[in-house]
């Protein structure tokens, strides 16, 4: 008869068997993408099919940098990106804590509306925030623009709510009997214990503010202004595309959230298996 053991080394097998050509299929344009960052600027348009790199990275960044300042848009984003990571973390925390654990008249009603906005689709909202941003306010061009009106995410808020839900209240109840006060008990008792779920949250808003194009391009126009993905856009004109620089500022913004997902992908894994356990 066959072990379990032997029953589990050949699912792994027939897994890996499944698995590995469909992320060979996933890794190839990033490969393709690469491999024309290194080319010529036309190269990309050279018949036949080019699988290994050229020479031509280097001059693709410089003519790059000198086109669009890639590197101090580059600068921008990562400023942008981890401040709106840090402030909407906290807030999407603050919000799914009250939500778990305190009862108040019309809690239901917030979680209902909450949810509602989670179904509108972005180019709904898009054009009255421009205008109340930038007319009302006046705040065009600004970082605060870029900051502050996608802080608030519905779905990091019912993540961790979910996440605060799942802890045990006499944990909670037994620091509140030793007159721990709430913000203690918020910051160091029901924070540490979220630690996977809040890395997990951090991990999606910095790859969804790192990859921000379409309200970084209607509320900075300005090209000192811009963030990297908008100043990488710049290179699409109507009579011209700049194809090599292109692929390498895609390369320079993809490394980025590679490095992120790797050194944090433990975190993440489990932050999102536990956030769908209860």
């Amino acid at each position: 008869m066959i072990s379990r053991s032997q029953r589990r080394l050949g699912r792994s097998i027939l897994l890996h068997l499944v698995l590995t050509p469909l992320a060979l299929v996933w890794l190839f344009p990033l490969w393709m993408m690469v491999v024309f960052s290194t080319m010529p600027d036309y190269g990309i348009f050279s018949p036949g099919i080019e699988l290994l790199p050229h020479d031509n990275f280097l001059d693709n960044v410089n003519n790059l940098q000198r086109d669009t300042n890639f590197i101090g848009a580059i600068g921008i984003s990562v400023s942008v990106a981890v401040t709106y990571t840090f402030l909407s973390v906290l807030l999407t925390s603050m919000a799914g804590w009250a939500l778990a654990r305190y009862e108040f008249l019309g809690k239901r009603l917030v979680v209902a509306i909450i949810l509602g906005t989670i179904t509108l689709p972005y180019a709904v909202v898009l054009i009255p925030q421009f205008i109340m941003v930038a007319r009302d306010f006046q705040l065009a061009n600004t970082w605060i623009a870029l900051i502050v009106p996608p802080l608030f995410n519905s779905l990091g808020v019912l993540f961790m709510r979910q996440a605060f839900s799942m802890m045990p209240a006499e944990l909670f109840d037994a620091a509140r009997v030793e007159g721990v006060k709430e913000w203690r008990i918020f910051l160091f008792v029901a924070l540490p214990l979220a630690r996977p779920m809040l890395a997990a949250l951090a991990i999606i808003l910095f790859l969804a503010s790192w990859n921000n194009y379409l309200w970084p391009l209607l509320i900075n126009s300005q090209p000192g202004a811009m963030t990297a993905p908008v100043a990488l856009g710049t290179l699409i004109g109507l009579t011209k595309v700049s194809w090599g620089g292109l692929m390498a500022g895609a390369v320079m913004l993809t490394v980025p959230m590679l490095i992120v997902f790797v050194l944090l992908q433990r975190h993440f894994i489990a932050g999102i298996a536990a956030g769908a356990v209860k």
